[in-house]
């Protein structure tokens, strides 16, 4: 569809994507916004309230493509769930490696928040981990695992890990390390061993 059909609302949401991601939330002005949609910034406020409520919809609208992303490599990748597991952070690395990545925009935008836990993005991207977390231990259930939600937690904290230690050294490697770990952790609890 040709920019200018879209609904206006959409552009706005693709021009704060596009920008927020690749400057951050704190450089990107409303002004700077409008301009990439084609719009006055008049017609930007009249669908979003606030640049703090168009920040949450730059974030909502990452919040489904980005599960179902994940969610796509794990059911792809053949084999038990180690390796279901581990395909998440072998496609992760993958994504990683692209000259236009710039993280995770959930942790990135919580981490230019962090004064604001109220903030309605921050409350997004927690909606957004918690969402992962819970599909993570729904797939693992029916794995014999016991305590599926404490595996699945550990798995996060793997992922979001490696995904800060990437913006420091700019190293894929470190999430490919991160998935050895999560099948491991997946395999000792598979045999039934505490960990």
């Amino acid at each position: 569809m040709p920019e200018a059909e879209k609904p206006t609302r959409e552009r706005i949401v693709e021009a704060a994507t596009k920008l927020f991601y690749a400057e951050g939330i704190g450089r990107v002005s409303v002004d700077a916004i409008a301009e990439k949609a084609g719009l006055t910034k008049r017609t930007l406020y009249y669908h979003f309230k606030s640049k703090d409520d168009l920040i949450a919809a730059y974030l909502e609208g990452r919040d489904q493509p980005n599960l179902r992303q994940m969610a796509g490599w794990f059911e792809a990748a053949e084999g038990g769930a180690d390796l279901k597991v581990e395909a998440i952070f072998t496609n992760l690395a993958r994504v990683a490696r692209h000259p236009k990545w710039k993280g995770c925009g959930f942790l990135r935008t919580a981490a230019e928040l962090a004064s604001m836990p109220g903030h309605p993005a921050v409350k997004v991207g927690s909606r957004h981990k918690s969402n992962f977390e819970i599909w993570l231990a729904g797939e693992l259930s029916g794995c014999a695992i016991g305590d599926p939600g404490a595996l699945a937690r550990e798995i996060v904290l793997l992922i979001d890990g490696s995904f800060s230690i990437m913006l420091i050294h700019r190293n894929p490697d470190y999430v490919e390390a991160a998935g050895r770990a999560a099948a491991t952790l997946v395999r000792a609890r598979l045999s039934g061993h505490k960990i």
